[in-house]
């Protein structure tokens, strides 16, 4: 398989989970919408529609671990997640450690908010944006 081009990324959570897209080109990400859960579960049929609409090659999902790189409580439930995706979707699934990325989301869009340009941008797929982010430079291609 060729290295993947256009990825989605999830910011997973027990009562939402952030998406974002990004592409190895550039390196970057963007939030694009965050989907309610139940208990974890989303609404896969949502899901489908979004891997229909980006087609992506690849997805990456966050490893919510411990700052000392422990697993955390909710890292098996990401795992579980990220099995899930590629058993129904058949595409390639990546983890990622997002310790600090919702953090540092909460800080941007506060940052935001105090130089005037504030808009609303939902903090877990802000978060997915940037542990896609992270993914994409940890995994870009050397010359």
């Amino acid at each position: 398989m060729s290295a993947p081009r256009l990825l989605l990324g999830f910011d997973y959570g027990t009562r939402q989970i952030g998406v974002a897209v990004g592409q190895a080109i550039t390196g970057q990400a963007r939030e694009l919408c965050v989907l309610k859960a139940q208990n974890g579960v989303p609404d896969w049929s949502q899901l489908e529609r979004l891997i229909a609409e980006w087609q992506p090659d690849a997805l990456v999902v966050g490893l919510p671990l411990n700052m000392d790189g422990s697993p955390s409580e909710m890292s098996e439930r990401a795992l579980k997640f990220a099995r899930r995706l590629h058993g129904r979707f058949n595409l390639p699934v990546h983890s990622h450690d997002e310790r600090l990325t919702t953090f540092e989301a909460k800080g941007q869009r506060l940052r935001e908010g105090q130089r005037g340009g504030y808009r609303e941008r939902p903090v877990d797929a802000l978060a997915a944006a940037l542990l896609l982010e992270g993914w994409l430079a940890e995994h870009s291609q050397r010359d």
